[in-house]
């Protein structure tokens, strides 16, 4: 499976990020990319009040205008998407859901998680995020098939939560996805750790599209999108600034490596 990793830089202007969106999807087609993943924010990045307004519902009989724009590029080219992370109307207009959405080859809606580990941190730099004052947690492990694998499906601060990549891999995942809009306090630091790990403790392919420089409000966030294979090894990253990362994921070597290390096997718990 040929896969794209998209690093972005989005600003609140959703008509200008869709359409960075949909020329990084173009490209990434274009080298070959069948499954295209697009960060955590990529729609929006900016004030909560107007994330709010965006919030869209997301389901098979309703099609909103970042979904919408999302669907005609996976028909029109023929590609699997992941858009990473994105306003989904909740029950609580106040606290619309930060939901990853998977589209299929057509333009189908293959699946949708909704973030559960919400980002409420006071950095050592200052930053004080809380994603939890204008964000609904999610609560459901999602994995769906892609082209024949089995994909899981996660957000950015979940990677630090070991046992939800626990359960996509228990539901059979061999791929799991992080769209990301990590700080750059903590991504310096944690962003290469984290990924290397869940890729070498469960053995799976990761897929982390992420945001990359400044943002509204002061933000900065680190970049580096990449793709990890299942030895822990980083096979294909984004540098600085806008891009995209591809890689062809060997499933060959999945099965070798999980055969000469069985740790999946030998667990306890």
């Amino acid at each position: 499976m040929r896969v794209a990793v998209v690093q972005m830089n989005s600003q609140d202007d959703v008509l200008l990020n869709m359409s960075r969106a949909r020329e990084w999807i173009g490209r990434a087609a274009e080298a070959g990319a069948q499954l295209i993943t697009l960060p955590e924010n990529f729609a929006f990045m900016g004030e909560e009040a107007r994330k709010r307004e965006i919030a869209e519902r997301i389901d098979d009989h309703f099609t909103g205008p970042i979904v919408g724009e999302l669907r005609e590029e996976a028909a029109k080219r023929g590609v699997w998407i992941l858009g990473g992370g994105m306003p989904e109307a909740s029950g609580d207009p106040a606290r619309p859901f930060n939901t990853s959405v998977l589209l299929d080859g057509k333009g189908r809606l293959a699946a949708t998680y909704r973030k559960v580990h919400l980002f409420d941190v006071s950095l050592p730099d200052g930053t004080s995020l809380r994603e939890s004052a204008a964000t609904s947690a999610g609560s459901q492990a999602v994995t769906a098939e892609v082209m024949g694998v089995r994909v899981g499906l996660s957000v950015c601060y979940d990677v630090r939560f070991p046992e939800l990549y626990r359960r996509l891999v228990d539901q059979g995942a061999r791929i799991v996805t992080v769209p990301s809009a990590f700080t750059l306090t903590t991504g310096k630091d944690h962003w290469h750790a984290l990924l290397r790990a869940r890729a070498i403790e469960n053995q799976v392919w990761v897929l982390a599209p992420a945001q990359h420089g400044k943002h509204p409000k002061g933000r900065t966030t680190y970049g580096k999108s990449l793709v990890v294979d299942p030895w822990g090894e980083v096979v294909a990253q984004c540098s600085e600034g806008e891009g995209f990362a591809v890689a062809t994921l060997d499933f060959e070597y999945q099965d070798k490596v999980r055969t000469s290390l069985p740790s999946l096997l030998h667990r306890k718990w």
